[in-house]
């Protein structure tokens, strides 16, 4: 055995499980974890501006590839409560991160000492286990299920609460016997594969719904090879975009009231027959239950039991992973279309495609100021299908989703749950520190932007590239479009004369000044034209300077995004002219690649 204090044993199972990479901020309180930290040398530490900011980069981190685990570090009080938001983020969208906190000494806590907090009580509704460690003894231990609980089962965020004086006590440690737990995960059986098989070859028109599970599972290539057999078009949740690639014949489009395409919510309203798999019937993706489900067949694949019925009834339910369930759909479709018992999708497939080939929202526009849908068109010319796209919430990130494509899973990463003003910038940083050599792009509007903008200066210190586009039209524009069912337009206006900038007239806050001075690179752009020139001016500049490069797109005031006013999927208001409509001229409509 070693004799080590509570906080190296700490940073060693850090390690042993896989860690290395952390974001954070330091204080008194958490000092002694990070001396440990430091003498471990074993993980990369990233000073981040605010401690939320640390908690989204942890978010972006894990988001990018299998088995990463993000880790935030912050100091007792308002440092842990500055990360709830993370953590509400990362166990709404079931994303494993550890939140690392300190704390006051243990005979204080309860005593209203400086900074002292019950943040495990606070943290508990939005982890899957939140533990103030009052024994050093126990901090192996806690540490170990930590892991163990993030990964199990429906995966998602823990806190661990460090008092100081349990971080410096010193407790026997081995590091080189300890061994993760085994992580647990429910997995379906034949019985229950060949039942939804049968049901699903029972239907005349059935489709795939994909959900993010499929891409926590890293099953993408098995959903793909399962709609392959069977010949069922497939329909990415926001969530599980990439897991099927935007060009393949089979992917149908999004369904929902606002991050969905036209062909999407037609061919799913034509359906009969639905399988749900690592999805949760998210209320934007349904909308309306009572349109969403009648005429349809249900059976829904989800890792957590208890979320199989939560939002409504399946006709069957599984509790699965998504990976063993779509090993066991894979293997069963094979045997059944070596059998001849799969029947012919072809005709309802060729459907599907129809629609995707002719219902299409118009983008490009040559108006000055610049209509958003074009900044879209410009960047899937610039931006190829490698790109991880980054985005959280707002009319920029639902009119992205309507337009951007995106080919391969974790190549879309967004806040889905939560959507918290500010996610981008921070998230982007974890992605682009998880995958360094990525071509990573972060969609924001300019509230967004704004809300932790001073986390560029991370990018800019740790020499972080990624390229960020900023449509802005100076308005909390999802926020206006809501009101107009009010009849108001009321506190959303974000212009002002600036007397500092007054080039850029009421757009209020100049940009390129505020990222200029943070370290980074911006371009501002007012002519439509000149956005593909700028993107590519963008790339070359985060290559060189290896800093985030900011693209700031100057838009009309007020573009309505289409979306359903009524919460029904097949009523979707087009406020635009749509690419189909008889009179307008050929549109330039971005081809799907056939790159993946």
């Amino acid at each position: 055995m070693t004799r080590m204090t509570a906080a190296r044993a700490a940073v060693e199972i850090l390690r042993l499980e896989g860690v290395n990479a952390a974001f954070g901020v330091p204080g008194a309180a958490i000092n002694p974890f990070y001396a440990a930290l430091k003498a471990s040398g074993a993980i990369t530490h990233t000073l981040a501006r605010h401690v939320e900011g640390a908690a989204h980069m942890a978010e972006g981190y894990t988001r990018t590839a299998p088995g990463n685990i993000g880790v935030c570090i912050g100091t007792s009080g308002p440092a842990g409560t500055d990360m709830i938001t993370g953590l509400y983020s990362a166990t709404g969208d079931s994303v494993p991160i550890l939140c690392i906190t300190g704390q006051a000494p243990t005979s204080v806590i309860h005593k209203e000492d400086f900074q002292a907090v019950d943040i495990a009580s606070i943290a508990t509704p939005v982890t899957k286990a939140a533990t103030t460690v009052l024994e050093a003894a126990q901090v192996p231990g806690v540490f170990q299920q930590a892991f163990h609980l993030m990964r199990s089962g429906r995966p998602g965020p823990v806190l661990i609460d460090l008092p100081i004086d349990v971080q410096l006590t010193e407790i026997e440690f081995d590091p080189d016997t300890y061994q993760p737990l085994p992580v647990y995960r429910p997995a379906a059986s034949a019985a229950q594969i060949g039942k939804a098989l049968a049901m699903l070859g029972a239907a005349e028109r059935p489709l795939i719904v994909a959900g993010g599970g499929v891409i926590n599972a890293d099953a993408a290539g098995l959903l793909v090879e399962f709609a392959e057999l069977t010949g069922v078009p497939v329909v990415p949740t926001l969530m599980g975009w990439g897991a099927i690639p935007d060009d393949h014949p089979l992917h149908a489009g999004m369904v929902g009231l606002q991050t969905s395409h036209r062909y999407g919510n037609e061919t799913f309203l034509a359906s009969d027959f639905v399988l749900g798999i690592g999805n949760r019937w998210a209320n934007r993706h349904t909308g309306r239950l009572d349109v969403y489900t009648k005429g349809r067949t249900f059976v829904h694949v989800d890792i957590e039991p208890t979320q199989i019925g939560r939002i409504f009834a399946p006709d069957y339910g599984i509790a699965s992973d998504a990976g063993a369930a779509l090993e066991l759909f894979v293997a069963a479709a094979r045997e059944a279309k070596a059998r001849g018992l799969l029947p012919d999708r072809s005709a309802w497939a060729a459907s599907a495609r129809e629609r995707k080939a002719t219902l299409h929202r118009r983008t490009h526009f040559d108006d000055i100021p610049i209509k958003p849908q074009r900044v879209y068109e410009e960047m899937n010319r610039a931006f190829g299908p490698e790109t991880r796209y980054v985005s959280t919430i707002g009319l920029s990130q639902i009119a992205g989703a309507q337009m951007l494509h995106v080919y391969r899973p974790r190549h879309w990463i967004n806040c889905g749950q939560a959507g918290p003003l500010g996610w981008t910038v921070p998230a982007a940083l974890g992605v682009a520190t998880a995958d360094p050599d990525a071509q990573v792009v972060a969609l924001s509007g300019d509230y967004d932007f704004q809300f932790m903008i001073e986390e560029l200066a991370v990018g800019a210190q740790h020499r972080i590239p990624y390229v960020h586009v900023l449509v802005n039209n100076s308005y909390l524009g999802l926020i206006r479009q809501a009101q107009r069912g009010l009849g108001i337009d009321f506190q959303v206006n974000l212009e002002f004369e600036n007397v500092n900038s007054p080039e850029i007239g009421r757009y209020g806050v100049d940009h390129v000044k505020v990222a200029e001075g943070l370290g980074c690179k911006a371009i501002r752009v007012t002519d439509p034209n000149e956005l593909g020139a700028a993107f590519e001016e963008a790339k070359k500049l985060a290559a060189l300077h290896r800093v985030p490069v900011v693209v700031e797109a100057v838009l009309e005031r007020i573009t309505n995004i289409a979306m359903s006013t009524t919460a029904d999927i097949g009523d979707v208001t087009e406020f635009e002219e749509l690419a189909t409509e008889p009179g307008h001229a050929p549109t330039e409509i971005i081809p799907l690649t056939a790159a993946r």
